[in-house]
């Protein structure tokens, strides 16, 4: 099994970062517009579609709007891993912006080093987009 764990400040309020992320349908437009080119919902499972042709079936978890956390499986898509579990969370940063934290624990190991890729190229356009986000704590 590998694990992954990926950590970004962000110039934003958690409450406004939280509000992007929990809005688990809506990928493509607030979280990770370009590097997601599309989402959509079938039940409790969203089908991801990446700009590099990727698709991921993903199946939500949980939604902790306490701990303002997103817990989500791959079940299916265009990968294949035996097993799959990622969650994101937002913390409030010691300067008030938000901390997001990423993890991803997938088997085979080999899948690791794509997926790791992944997340990398994912976290920057996240930190961009959501720097870039209407902070509303300032309205």
């Amino acid at each position: 099994m590998a694990h992954i764990h990926k950590e970004f400040l962000i110039d934003n309020s958690p409450e406004n970062v939280w509000e992007a992320l929990r809005d688990v349908g809506a990928v493509h437009r607030r979280l990770a517009p370009g590097f997601v080119t599309d989402t959509r919902m079938e039940a409790d499972t969203r089908i991801v579609t990446f700009a590099n042709g990727f698709v991921a079936h993903e199946l939500i978890v949980d939604i902790d709007d306490a701990a303002r956390r997103v817990a989500y499986a791959v079940v299916g898509g265009s990968l294949a891993p035996k097993h799959h579990h990622a969650s994101m969370q937002v913390l409030t940063a010691t300067d008030g912006g938000s901390r997001f934290v990423w993890t991803v624990d997938v088997t085979p190991g080999e899948l690791a080093d794509s997926i790791r890729e992944m997340v990398e190229k994912g976290a920057h356009v996240m930190q961009d987009a959501l720097t870039a986000a209407p902070d509303r704590t300032d309205s």
